[in-house]
């Protein structure tokens, strides 16, 4: 199977890992906590754990993207910045 017109980096590659990762992840606490632990948050609508991922994610998308068109410093510090919105995300919303 020929991947070359993918242009795998090592970057790439972690970005899929960590989303695999993710994914997998809550497939195991749904399934030792089954439910998504609904509650409302600052958003003021139900939200569960897999909403919150998925808006971890959108949100994290979105720092990158801004990160790179406004910036030229390294974007291991959007991924930072990620990280802690994600964290804010999973806490508050």
């Amino acid at each position: 199977m020929d991947l070359s017109w993918m242009a795998w980096t090592w970057p790439t590659a972690l970005f899929f890992i960590a989303i695999f990762t993710m994914i997998a992840g809550m497939g195991v606490w749904e399934y030792a906590v089954p439910g998504g632990s609904p509650r409302v948050g600052v958003l003021r609508f139900e939200t569960t754990r897999g909403d919150r991922l998925f808006i971890s994610l959108l949100g994290a998308a979105f720092i990158h993207l801004a990160w790179l068109g406004f910036t030229d410093m390294e974007l291991w510090w959007a991924t930072v910045i990620s990280v802690v919105y994600a964290v804010a995300v999973f806490r508050f919303v």
